[in-house]
């Protein structure tokens, strides 16, 4: 959180207050699930066509078209039961060669629930995978774009496997073979000289190939150890704390597993042990007794006929989760560097990369799309969480359902406490959210054309005897003394944000009310439909005399720079990173904080290349240590090959979606965010 003084103190969330202590990076090939991913998912195929609730003066969204019709498709659902287990996945079924039904699954679902791993590929067509299988002979299988979503045909896969799949109403019921866990083995690894952190394996061997999920938890709070002296402060550990993970298979573990991986109580300490502490402290004064680390599997039960194996993982490290044939395996590796390179064409016009960029000594994980803005079908959109106004938020996952894009990306700030924009936000030449302090934004046409900038929006308030008053801010919840406006797109009503305002009623480019505010939050004052409302905050409050009611006035709005006019689309978010391929960061004068420029944290990036591609990234925690600071992610971007490029919310706020799956984060790490940038597919005609 960035803390801006003003008159109301806003609290500006930059998603990366807390970037260090719960956002290890997720390893995006690890096939990862939580299930409270699976909770986010809520809406799906059915209910997605179903677009956000908007008034005339709010933008047409792209959802609101209705979706293509499914043709040549038996059955489709939004929900999948996994061996008795209930969860969102969009699947249908199509009648195939000789009257044999056809399963296909998104491949989001496919990838999360099952475990699959999926390999380069440059066609779109064609998916090759892995899953208990050779690396070098995949299995390849069809996939089509329908939607929002990329299906794949699991037919040929789910009847090798063993699988029975029958589809009933809404829900495609999928039962896999019993499987028995015979073995868990934990072995520790010599560090490589590229990777010097400890590093450990877990073997877990199976009778048969099975679905598996691995899952970020929470931070693991640390013991403390009380010191031998009753007269001396136990010391507060300052290293991070281990993070949990779990590893969840469909399989009954061997009950000797289970107890050996029973955690036991602590034995009672010898009654000499605090004496002969204080006597090893006393003798060796400049030698601390380090507590034994923790176990690295915590625990191994079976719960409802699944398998799950709970881990405390030191900070630094992530599990890169593989699986083998002949034996059957899951290999667990704990890696400072888990993730695994991939260049996947998801859909013409749009490439799944993921690898490690090298900045000096240091490597960082990013993960991206690259979009050919200029490849037919293929269109940006901002969007937004709430369907009713500009005050809410939603995870990133649960926004692009909803609209009906395909990928997208968190977009500008926002104000945790209240959910509302402190950012531009334009859609289709209409402002939903004005900028602020000049900061960096990005603009786009239909035709793909992109130009980043910082943006200052000038409003000014003409009435008949031509005096001219300025607007600070439209429709934004970072307040300051003076005129703010606010639209229907703002929601039905304006709350006061701040004691004592004057709210003028401006109706046909008439004033038609003058009401007082009263405390903040206390009166909801509609929002005309034909106008808007003017807030009159601290000393602007005196210029209401001004501005009696039946005047007539009438608004002027520019942009700096002019350029940014000219685009139809606008996200706002900040520091501009590169232009014309040259860093241009300056943080400072877009009003960021001092701590918030030095920050470690992971960061969402956006920019165009000398090719007139758009990048979206994610770039997560180095190998081994923190994400990058503002400095260092400029020069990733940079290395990257951007011509241009715009830092976005990042944090907890870092989030990268593609076809109903977060490609670079558990989900149950990602923030709910205000807005953000989505990526369509019109459907063919």
């Amino acid at each position: 959180m960035v803390k801006i003084p003003n008159c109301c103190q806003s609290e500006i969330s930059d998603g990366s207050a807390n970037a260090k202590g719960d956002r290890r990076f997720f390893r995006a090939t690890v096939s990862p699930i939580l299930l409270t991913v699976l909770c986010l998912t809520t809406t799906c195929a059915a209910n997605a066509q179903e677009s956000p609730k908007t008034t005339k003066f709010i933008p047409k969204l792209i959802s609101q078209s209705p979706a293509p019709p499914l043709t040549g498709v038996a059955s489709s659902g939004n929900q999948i039961s996994l061996n008795g287990r209930t969860v969102p996945g969009t699947w249908l079924q199509r009648p195939g060669k000789s009257g044999q039904m056809t399963t296909d699954i998104s491949d989001g679902a496919f990838r999360q629930l099952i475990g699959v791993n999926f390999l380069n590929s440059s066609n779109s067509a064609k998916q090759p995978i892995q899953w208990f299988s050779s690396v070098t002979k995949p299995l390849v299988l069809a996939t089509r774009l329908l939607g929002a979503y990329r299906y794949l045909d699991i037919t040929n896969f789910a009847q090798t496997s063993g699988w029975q799949i029958q589809a009933n109403g809404n829900t495609l019921v999928i039962a896999t073979p019993k499987t028995q866990i015979t073995n868990i083995v934990q072995s520790q690894e010599p560090p490589e000289a590229s990777t010097p952190l400890q590093q450990a394996r877990i073997l877990v061997d199976l009778d048969r190939p099975t679905p598996w999920q691995v899952a970020q938890g929470s931070a693991i709070a640390k013991p403390q150890t009380p010191s031998s002296d009753p007269d001396t402060p136990t010391p507060k550990s300052t290293a991070p704390p281990n993070r949990q993970w779990t590893i969840t298979l469909d399989g009954i573990a061997d009950p000797v597993l289970i107890e050996r991986y029973t955690p036991q109580p602590p034995a009672a300490p010898p009654t000499l042990l605090p004496n002969l502490l204080k006597q090893l402290s006393s003798a060796t004064p400049t030698q601390s007794i380090q507590p034994a680390p923790e176990p690295l599997i915590q625990k191994v039960e079976v719960v409802k006929n699944q398998t799950i194996i709970s881990l405390s993982v030191p900070f630094g490290l992530s599990p890169q989760v593989t699986t083998v044939a002949n034996p059957n395996r899951l290999s667990i590796n704990i890696r400072p560097d888990p993730l695994e390179e991939r260049d996947i064409t998801w859909a013409p016009g749009l490439r799944w990369r993921q690898h490690y960029v090298n900045l000096g000594t240091e490597r960082f994980p990013v993960v991206w799309l690259e979009v050919n803005p200029r490849k037919f079908g293929l269109t940006l959109k901002p969007m937004w969480a709430s369907p009713d106004g500009l005050a809410g938020t939603a995870p990133i996952i649960q926004t692009a359902q909803r609209y009906l894009a395909v990928a997208g990306i968190n977009g500008g700030y926002f104000n945790r406490n209240n959910r509302l924009p402190l950012g531009a936000i334009r859609r289709d030449s209409q402002w939903l959210s004005g900028p602020i302090l000049n900061r960096g934004a990005i603009a786009w046409n239909n035709s793909g054309q992109f130009y980043f900038g910082r943006l200052t929006l000038e409003e000014t308030l003409i009435t008949a005897n031509s005096q001219r008053l300025p607007i600070l801010f439209l429709n934004s919840g970072y307040v300051q003394s003076g005129i703010a406006r606010y639209t229907s797109a703002w929601g039905s009503t304006y709350i006061p944000l701040t004691d004592n305002e004057i709210i003028l009623v401006v109706q046909k480019n008439q004033i038609t009310q003058q009401l007082p505010g009263g405390k903040v939050g206390a009166t909801a004052v509609p929002i005309p439909q034909d106008g808007y409302l003017l807030t009159l905050r601290a000393n602007a409050t005196s210029a209401a005399s001004q501005l009696p009611i039946g005047s007539t006035v009438s608004i002027s709005s520019a942009t700096t720079p002019a350029d940014f006019s000219r685009y139809p689309h606008i996200i706002g978010a900040g520091p501009l990173l590169i232009q014309n391929r040259q860093v241009v960061l300056d943080a400072k004068s877009e009003k960021f904080s001092n701590a918030f420029i030095a920050e470690k944290a992971i960061r969402s990036g956006i920019c165009t290349t000398a090719t007139g591609t758009l990048m979206i990234t994610a770039t997560h925690n180095r190998a081994g240590g923190y994400g990058p600071n503002l400095a260092e992610h400029a020069q990733l971007m940079q290395l990257m090959g951007c011509v241009d490029a715009l830092n976005l919310d990042g944090g907890s706020s870092t989030s990268l979606y593609l076809g109903g799956q977060l490609l670079d984060r558990s989900p149950s790490t990602a923030a709910r965010v205000h807005n953000g940038i989505g990526i369509f597919l019109q459907p063919r005609k």
